[in-house]
């Protein structure tokens, strides 16, 4: 079975790479999901010593203060034996570092970069990958050193500043915690023990390591520390020798330096009965077994979070389309679809699968009979307005029977008023299948992958509601029109026979058109207007729905497909040109899945074999 670690290396690294993992994030990732071993310490604890005794390597900057000022992600890979060393940087890929003096100076260059040459820190995190036969399969995440006073140059929350990006790494759940504390102080005054006794109380992450034990005063030691009586940890306690500063100077190499440890723990009496654990080289085996059984242990919720990122992000992809066609006729055809696509959505609306459609009900049900009821008769009617229209339509001589004009003119003059409410109508309604359009365009997906489509579609569509309109309004006020231009008889035949309206030969034209008799016509000729108010009000929405609903769901965007068959391909072309937002998305978003699938068959195939 491959060595858990590089395959979680190697995931990591392919993570990062895509800017998948979660180091300045609230949500959980895959990068989360795999547990790492973060290096936490005080200034000065020995922390850069410890890590390039395990690498056995000179790389880390060294220098007085906060030398460490970003997070530095190192991933160590075991190669073959007798091949060569070499490291190489994610923000440099296919650059190979064989000097390791050249990858202290890339650290400190790449740190300015992002902080300046100033004395800042930031949490964007410098990864850094090594391959050596001599190394043990690791991932370490160095921290800047906790501090308790600002120096000159840095702001005054600095020392908040790096606690809390300390804590964003080590309160994660699957961050083993690897405490440095020099031996030559109270473990009660350790930063490291502090801060890690805070996020794991119970000490089931933290691995704790007592450096500078040959600094300690002459008649102490540090056996009570490493035995974990005075502090216990659920793992034993590892103490290492560093390099002292005049090794570090003459370029006293790893190998004598390892050898001058191991000699020391097993020379001193004091440590001889401990030293089979003790050094940099334990430390790292240790290390490496430790995080191997973690992972084993996580295997199920790795998978378990892969799977549902597998899964979102093939939705999404779904949502985002699929890309655009090489040649025209795919092109034709793909717009041909979207535009169904739309045309479909628009019909469920209409037919209420979607809502909106009953806004429509809504006008002929209230606001059309509202308006029929507001209209005002009473300039029509007026007792002064039917004397004027009776007594003109006698013209220069008098009707021997009944004013038939005068009726006919005051009931023209009084419905083609019916002709406001009507208008109204229509304009209600195709303001309401133009909302209708918007809502299905923000509601088909496939639009919003194609601005340029998306405009071409709604402007269409809309051209064909206005030309729907006009035929509407033209056949709705023509219904209006038919009623002044046929009065049915019928209702004045059934109206009761008066003998004072056939005249009567002792009274004058004049004493005939009297106040009563007027008010008698403004009285019929009301019933007749609201008969046909009531007509009106049945056969105006039949006409709106035939000439405006009905065309709409069976030919909105008929001119619009008539007008695609004579595009040119670039015209096309220029149809399907994409947000590049959403170009960029979907490029994303296949790299990451191909990722996750990845780690999906890897992290099965690891899980099937144990």
């Amino acid at each position: 079975m491959e060595n858990l670690i590089s395959l979680v290396n190697r995931i990591q690294r392919a993570c990062t790479a895509l800017g998948d993992h979660g180091e300045a994030s609230a949500l959980p990732t895959l990068w989360d999901s795999l547990p790492s071993i973060a290096v936490v310490g005080g200034q000065s604890s020995g922390k850069s010593s410890v890590l390039e005794s395990i690498v056995g390597k000179d790389f880390l900057p060294r220098g007085s203060g906060i030398v460490t000022r970003r997070p530095l992600v190192l991933q160590l890979h075991k190669s073959e034996e007798g091949s060569r060393e070499y490291a190489e940087f994610l923000h440099l890929p296919r650059k190979r570092f064989t000097d390791f003096s050249a990858v202290r100076k890339e650290i400190q260059d790449e740190t300015d970069r992002e902080t300046g040459r100033s004395k800042q820190i930031s949490s964007v995190p410098i990864h850094l990958s090594i391959y050596s036969p001599n190394v043990v399969n690791l991932t370490l995440v160095d921290l800047p050193g906790l501090t308790k006073v600002a120096v000159e140059g840095q702001p005054d929350s600095i020392v908040h500043d790096i606690e809390n990006m300390v804590r964003s790494y080590i309160e994660k759940p699957n961050c083993i915690i690897l405490a440095i504390s020099p031996a030559n102080q109270d473990l009660a005054t350790s930063d490291a023990i502090k801060i890690s006794r805070e996020v794991d109380p119970t000490g089931e992450r933290t691995l704790g390591v007592l450096t500078k034990i040959d600094l300690m005063d002459k008649g102490t030691d540090a056996v009570d520390m490493l035995e974990g009586k005075s502090y216990r940890l659920k793992f034993p306690w590892v103490g290492v020798v560093n390099r002292s500063q005049a090794d570090i100077n003459k370029n006293v190499d790893m190998i004598a330096a390892r050898r001058r440890e191991r000699e020391y723990f097993s020379n001193t009496p004091e440590y001889k009965h401990l030293a089979h654990r003790m050094g940099s080289e334990h430390l790292a085996k240790m290390l490496s077994k430790h995080l191997e059984t973690v992972i084993k242990s996580r295997i199920p919720g790795i998978q378990s979070l892969i799977n549902k990122t597998v899964s979102e992000l093939e939705t999404e992809l779904s949502r985002l389309g699929k890309p655009v066609a090489a040649d025209a006729g795919g092109k034709l055809y793909m717009i041909m679809e979207i535009c169904r696509a739309f045309d479909q959505t628009y019909k469920d609306h209409l037919d209420g699968v979607r809502p909106g459609g009953d806004k429509i009900y809504n006008v002929f049900d209230n606001q059309l009979p509202a308006a029929l009821k507001r209209l005002q008769f009473d300039k029509q009617l007026a007792m002064e307005n039917i004397r004027k229209i009776i007594t003109e339509a006698d013209g220069y001589q008098p009707h021997l029977i009944a004013p038939e004009q005068g009726y006919r003119r005051l009931i023209e003059s009084t419905i083609i008023t019916i002709r406001g409410p009507a208008e109204a109508a229509v304009d209600a309604v195709h303001a309401l299948l133009k909302d209708l359009i918007h809502k299905a365009i923000s509601e088909t997906l496939e639009l919003k992958q194609y601005p340029g489509l998306r405009v071409e579609v709604g402007n269409a569509a809309i051209e064909s509601l206005d030309r729907m309109r006009e035929e509407s309004k033209k056949a709705t006020l023509q219904l209006v029109d038919m009623e002044c231009g046929y009065l049915t008889v019928d209702f004045f035949r059934k109206l009761p026979q008066d003998v004072e309206k056939g005249g009567n030969p002792t009274h004058s034209i004049f004493d005939r058109y009297n106040d009563s008799y007027l008010r008698r016509i403004g009285t019929t000729v009301l019933s007749y207007v609201n008969q046909v108010c009531a007509s009106l009000r049945n056969s105006i929405p039949k006409s709106i729905v035939y000439c405006q609903v009905r065309e709409a769901k069976r030919s909105l965007l008929d001119h619009f497909f008539t007008e695609l068959g004579k595009m040119e391909p670039k015209r096309l072309s220029a149809l399907l040109n994409e947000d590049p937002a959403i170009m960029e998305r979907r490029t994303a978003l296949a790299k990451r899945l191909e990722l996750y699938r990845a780690a999906q068959q890897e992290i099965d195939t690891v899980a099937w074999s144990k």
